[in-house]
Protein backbone atom coordinates (compact mmCIF):
# COMPACT_ATOMS: atom_id res chain seq x y z
CA UNK A 1 0.00 0.00 0.00
CA UNK A 2 1.25 3.47 -0.85
CA UNK A 3 -0.47 5.40 1.92
CA UNK A 4 2.14 8.14 1.78
CA UNK A 5 1.36 8.97 -1.86
CA UNK A 6 -2.39 8.71 -1.32
CA UNK A 7 -2.21 11.20 1.54
CA UNK A 8 0.22 13.44 -0.34
CA UNK A 9 -2.17 13.63 -3.30
CA UNK A 10 -5.20 14.38 -1.13
CA UNK A 11 -3.25 16.98 0.87
CA UNK A 12 -2.19 18.74 -2.32
CA UNK A 13 -5.71 18.59 -3.72
CA UNK A 14 -7.02 20.13 -0.51
CA UNK A 15 -4.64 23.08 -0.79
CA UNK A 16 -4.27 23.78 -4.52
CA UNK A 17 -7.25 25.20 -6.41
CA UNK A 18 -5.60 24.72 -9.82
CA UNK A 19 -4.84 21.07 -9.02
CA UNK A 20 -8.47 20.59 -7.96
CA UNK A 21 -9.65 22.00 -11.28
CA UNK A 22 -7.28 19.74 -13.18
CA UNK A 23 -8.41 16.75 -11.09
CA UNK A 24 -12.09 17.32 -11.82
CA UNK A 25 -11.38 17.89 -15.51
CA UNK A 26 -9.09 14.86 -15.96
CA UNK A 27 -8.45 12.72 -12.88
CA UNK A 28 -6.13 10.32 -14.65
CA UNK A 29 -3.74 13.09 -15.68
CA UNK A 30 -3.33 14.04 -12.01
CA UNK A 31 -3.09 10.50 -10.67
CA UNK A 32 -0.20 9.52 -12.95
CA UNK A 33 2.12 11.68 -10.82
CA UNK A 34 1.52 9.52 -7.71
CA UNK A 35 2.49 5.92 -6.94
CA UNK A 36 -0.91 4.47 -6.06
CA UNK A 37 -2.00 0.87 -6.02
CA UNK A 38 -5.22 -0.14 -7.80
CA UNK A 39 -7.35 0.00 -4.65
CA UNK A 40 -6.16 3.51 -3.74
CA UNK A 41 -6.57 4.70 -7.32
CA UNK A 42 -10.15 3.43 -7.51
CA UNK A 43 -11.05 4.86 -4.09
CA UNK A 44 -9.82 8.31 -5.12
CA UNK A 45 -11.51 8.30 -8.52
CA UNK A 46 -14.88 7.09 -7.20
CA UNK A 47 -14.50 8.79 -4.53
CA UNK A 48 -14.90 6.13 -1.85
CA UNK A 49 -14.31 8.06 1.37
CA UNK A 50 -14.98 5.02 3.54
CA UNK A 51 -12.42 2.88 1.76
CA UNK A 52 -9.84 5.67 1.94
CA UNK A 53 -10.45 5.74 5.70
CA UNK A 54 -9.97 1.96 5.90
CA UNK A 55 -6.74 2.26 3.93
CA UNK A 56 -5.46 4.62 6.62
CA UNK A 57 -5.86 8.14 5.24
CA UNK A 58 -5.62 10.70 8.03
CA UNK A 59 -9.04 12.11 8.97
CA UNK A 60 -7.85 15.72 8.79
CA UNK A 61 -6.82 15.21 5.19
CA UNK A 62 -9.78 13.01 4.34
CA UNK A 63 -12.49 15.35 5.63
CA UNK A 64 -11.33 18.16 3.35
CA UNK A 65 -11.16 15.85 0.34
CA UNK A 66 -14.65 14.57 1.17
CA UNK A 67 -16.01 18.12 1.34
CA UNK A 68 -14.29 18.91 -1.96
CA UNK A 69 -16.12 15.91 -3.44
CA UNK A 70 -19.49 17.11 -2.14
CA UNK A 71 -19.88 15.06 1.03
CA UNK A 72 -21.83 16.70 3.84
CA UNK A 73 -20.44 16.10 7.33
CA UNK A 74 -23.01 13.41 8.28
CA UNK A 75 -22.30 11.56 5.00
CA UNK A 76 -18.56 11.71 5.69
CA UNK A 77 -18.97 10.19 9.17
CA UNK A 78 -21.44 7.56 7.95
CA UNK A 79 -19.18 6.53 5.07
CA UNK A 80 -16.46 5.66 7.58
CA UNK A 81 -18.87 3.70 9.76
CA UNK A 82 -20.22 1.83 6.75
CA UNK A 83 -16.71 1.02 5.58
CA UNK A 84 -15.85 -0.53 8.93
CA UNK A 85 -18.87 -2.82 8.52
CA UNK A 86 -17.99 -3.63 4.91
CA UNK A 87 -14.18 -3.88 5.01
CA UNK A 88 -13.31 -4.45 8.66
CA UNK A 89 -10.57 -2.69 10.56
CA UNK A 90 -8.54 0.30 9.44
CA UNK A 91 -5.43 -1.23 7.88
CA UNK A 92 -2.73 1.40 8.45
CA UNK A 93 -1.94 4.87 9.65
CA UNK A 94 -3.00 6.81 12.70
CA UNK A 95 -6.46 5.23 12.93
CA UNK A 96 -5.42 1.58 12.61
CA UNK A 97 -7.91 -0.57 14.52
CA UNK A 98 -8.16 -4.10 15.76
CA UNK A 99 -11.64 -4.03 17.24
CA UNK A 100 -13.71 -3.25 14.13
CA UNK A 101 -14.99 0.00 15.58
CA UNK A 102 -12.51 2.57 14.32
CA UNK A 103 -12.10 6.12 15.52
CA UNK A 104 -15.47 7.53 14.39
Amino acid sequence: MSLYYTQKLLYQLNRDQSLQEKFFADKESVLTDYELNEEEHAAIVTPDIGLLYILGVNGQILMHFAAMCGYAWPEYIQSMRDALDEHGNVKAGLYVTTDGKGAT
